[in-house]
């Protein structure tokens, strides 16, 4: 959710800049902008469109310096629009502000809480607001606050904000500076062999740039200038943060033989697993972490904090904990457990999970769990420097690589086999797990990405059922035990990417309200692995079929379901039993794929989402 790219350089950085926006158009955005230092003073260029579209821009207009700020907007406060885009700028109070020169430049992720009463005050002091953002209100506060130190302003100017920000700010006066400070959103700065240094909301923009980065911790506030800078601390105070090679290749974003990231995400499923696994050789709980033995063994039960699809993972996960782990287990989204009264439980191991690690509802659960005392924290995530990870005492990290798409496909299925792990990993702690059963399932999970690969050659099954999906406006997905979270999850993602409204119930609900919606126009799609509730699923499907309804069925090869009018079959290779939900999700991660090109709709960019939510 939004991006941040700024430097300060020895040569124009306005190049840098806009491929540092192309590899950030991957978290969402619905407008993007560029603004540097230039000879006449502060040049700015934005666009309601494609960074595209903004590249050309900057070069029909020249725009060039060696100082500059760059950013993709995710609107919150105020409709996509060239006015309510970022970079903003602050000219000073007065009511001639239009016919004066910019004095502060400056982007934000996040969202500031009190930007009405900042904005109330600023107004009183003659600054004019051209924009309905809550960004605006920092550049003028800071224009308000300067007195010929940049790095001073800012840091008074934090001290007003309340709410989640990461800024980047250079001012007129000061050529070759850049200002950048954080709370609540993630900023990294890079470190550059020319004397150049930058800043970005992730490593992935300056990839191929500089793989030397400092990841800020909260509170920071971070002084570029050519050569050197330094930091400070929430406190104010001098700062040692330390510089990590972190190898982010740009090559992870190129699309290859494919149409779509998502679809190349897809199948790079069958890899991405393998890499998660690569290395587990037997269940240990250090896989974990050092000190994992003692955690787990000082747990009575677990409680799963996540959002979105991450949260879907958590819901499959549970299934696990309790029924081979046997340990109570609960799971939360995350954005409504921090607002509700809960029982706390010292001996909770609280479990984490994100793609990205800087998911901003996540990370807030986490803090509030930890501050009733539950410090017992582990976290499933895909980025080993995030937030989630420093701020976890145990993780497991998942080697999705880079997901460029903004549904999730490959972090989901990846999530799916760190938490199997951590299953077996409660359940031998906990003498739940034979020898024997420990080498069963180790062999079904370096199995997975040979399944997988089986799975994926459904494509072309799966391809003529997106046919009659298109032409849909309603779906409804059922599933039973395990495989009720797929569900939710396949459900999901035909609506995130193609619009279609899609819905999903546990199968066994289906006659206490939803079957009351089944018609010839709204399209069942059933998850029927060979399981111990498949009879049961069965007189379901019954129940669409005489009230008129379309099945489209994923079975098991032995369940015995066939074709027929009304009632579409894909067999799946193989039954893999408690791993078959890793599976089974591959071909609606495919239906909503298909679906969504059929529909003509923009795949990898879905309106209205980003990959990483960042504010909450």
């Amino acid at each position: 959710m939004c991006g941040i790219v700024g430097a300060v350089s020895n040569h124009n950085i306005v190049p840098v800049l806009v491929q540092g926006l192309q590899r950030l158009e991957y978290r969402g955005y619905d407008s993007c902008g560029v603004a540097v230092h230039a000879a006449g003073g502060l040049q700015r260029a934005r666009s309601t469109s494609r960074v595209a579209e903004l590249a050309e821009q900057v070069a029909r207009d020249n725009v060039t310096g060696y100082t500059g700020i760059a950013h993709t907007r995710w609107a919150t406060h105020g409709v996509p629009a060239v006015h309510n885009a970022h970079p903003h700028f602050s000219q000073g109070p007065g009511a001639d502000t239009a016919q004066r020169a910019a004095r502060v430049a400056l982007v934000h992720n996040g969202i500031i809480e009190n930007h009405d009463e900042l904005r109330a005050a600023l107004q009183k002091k003659g600054y004019v607001f051209v924009s309905q953002t809550d960004t605006e209100v920092i550049a003028h506060l800071i224009d308000s606050i300067y007195e010929g130190d940049l790095f001073e302003a800012v840091k008074a100017a934090t001290k007003q904000l309340h709410g989640a920000y990461a800024i980047a700010v250079f001012h007129k006066d000061e050529p070759h500076r850049v200002i950048g400070a954080r709370a609540g959103s993630p900023l990294i700065l890079g470190v550059g062999s020319d004397g150049s240094h930058y800043l970005a909301s992730d490593a992935m923009a300056l990839a191929g740039v500089t793989d030397q980065i400092v990841y800020l911790e909260e509170g920071d506030v971070v002084d570029l200038q050519l050569g050197k800078f330094w930091v400070v601390g929430r406190d104010h105070k001098p700062a040692q943060r330390v510089v990590k090679t972190v190898l982010a290749h740009s090559g992870a974003a190129e699309l290859g033989p494919y149409r779509h990231y998502m679809q190349k995400e897809i199948f790079e499923q069958p890899r991405a697993i393998a890499d998660t696994l690569e290395g587990v050789e037997g269940i240990v709980p250090e896989l974990f972490g050092d000190g994992a033995y003692r955690v787990f063994k000082d747990i009575d039960n677990v409680l799963i904090l996540a959002c979105g699809t991450s949260y879907y993972s958590g819901c499959a996960a549970k299934y696990w904990l309790e029924s081979i782990a046997k340990i109570p287990t609960q799971v939360e989204v995350a954005s409504e457990y921090r607002y509700r009264d809960s029982v706390p439980n010292p001996r909770t191991l609280v479990v984490t999970i994100s793609q990205s690690g800087e998911t901003a509802d996540t990370l807030a659960a986490l803090r509030h769990a930890q501050s009733l005392g539950m410090a017992q924290t582990l976290t499933i995530c895909n980025v080993a420097t995030s937030a989630m990870v420093r701020e976890c005492k145990l993780a497991y990290i998942t080697r999705a690589g880079v997901e460029i798409g903004v549904a999730s496909t490959k972090a989901f299925t990846t999530q799916l086999a760190g938490l199997f792990l951590l299953t077996l990993a409660l359940a031998q702690v906990r003498g739940h797990l034979s020898d024997e059963d420990e080498a069963q399932h180790l062999k079904a999970m370096r199995h997975l990405p040979v399944a997988l690969q089986a799975v994926l050659a459904l494509e072309p099954q799966v391809m003529s059922w997106a046919e009659d999906f298109a032409r849909m406006e309603n779906a409804l997905f059922l599933g039973r035990g395990l495989h009720y979270p797929i569900a939710l999850e396949g459900a999901l993602k035909l609506k995130e990417i193609s619009y279609i409204h899609a819905e999903a119930y546990p199968a066994g609900e289906l006659k206490h309200g939803p079957l009351a919606l089944v018609t010839s126009a709204m399209p069942v799609v059933t998850v029927a692995p060979n399981d111990a509730l498949l009879e049961k699923l069965k007189s379901n499907l019954h129940e669409v079929r005489a009230r008129g309804g379309v099945l489209y069925v994923l079975a098991d090869a032995d369940t015995r379901i066939e074709s027929g009018e009304g009632l579409h079959v894909i067999r799946m290779p193989e039954h893999y039993g408690a791993l078959s939900p890793l599976l089974h999700v591959v071909p609606l991660q495919l239906l909503a794929y298909h679906t969504a090109c059929a529909r003509g709709t923009d795949v990898d960019k879905p309106r209205n989402l980003a990959k990483s939510v960042t504010v909450e």
